[in-house]
């Protein structure tokens, strides 16, 4: 993968919020549309989700899920020359109270001010998802899959 693609991958994954994310659900892969933070060396996604929600319940049952970021659509042009990476791990659930909540609350509502309210829900939980692999596409002819290390690299630029 060459720089340049590199830093449009760290750029797309920090300058969005909202993503899609795909789970396993008992009878079949289930995507919804939910916020992210990601942490600085992308060795984390952040997920604040309420457990009222079917994404939260697969994740509960079966953490492996996907996160899909995307280029926003200006309608300007073909859409499939813009630029989105689906990232692959495990969720795992930050308890609350533990330093990694802590951070990961402050690293979250740092990049989504707005959610600060349903911090006091008791419903919603913070999850972390650790990626595994990515794939990214640039556009026509440029992509790329990612091991772990690889996106952890690219993070760094």
């Amino acid at each position: 993968m060459k720089h340049e693609e590199q830093i449009r991958l760290t750029q797309l994954i920090r300058s969005q919020r909202w993503a899609a994310l795909a789970t396993l659900d008992a009878s079949a892969p289930f995507a919804s549309m939910v916020a992210y933070a990601s942490e600085p060396g992308f060795s984390g996604f952040l997920l604040h989700l309420s457990r009222l929600a079917p994404h939260t319940r697969n994740l509960l049952t079966d953490p492996q899920a996907s996160l899909v970021i995307g280029e926003p659509d200006t309608g300007q042009a073909d859409p499939q020359t813009l630029a989105r990476v689906s990232i692959q791990g495990k969720v795992v659930q930050l308890p609350r109270g533990s330093a990694d909540y802590q951070a990961g609350r402050a690293l979250y509502l740092d990049h989504l001010p707005c959610a600060e309210p349903l911090f006091s829900f008791d419903d919603f939980t913070l999850f972390r998802l650790v990626p595994h692999e990515a794939r990214y596409v640039g556009g026509f002819a440029r992509a790329y899959t990612l091991s772990r290390e690889q996106l952890l690299a690219a993070a760094k630029g």
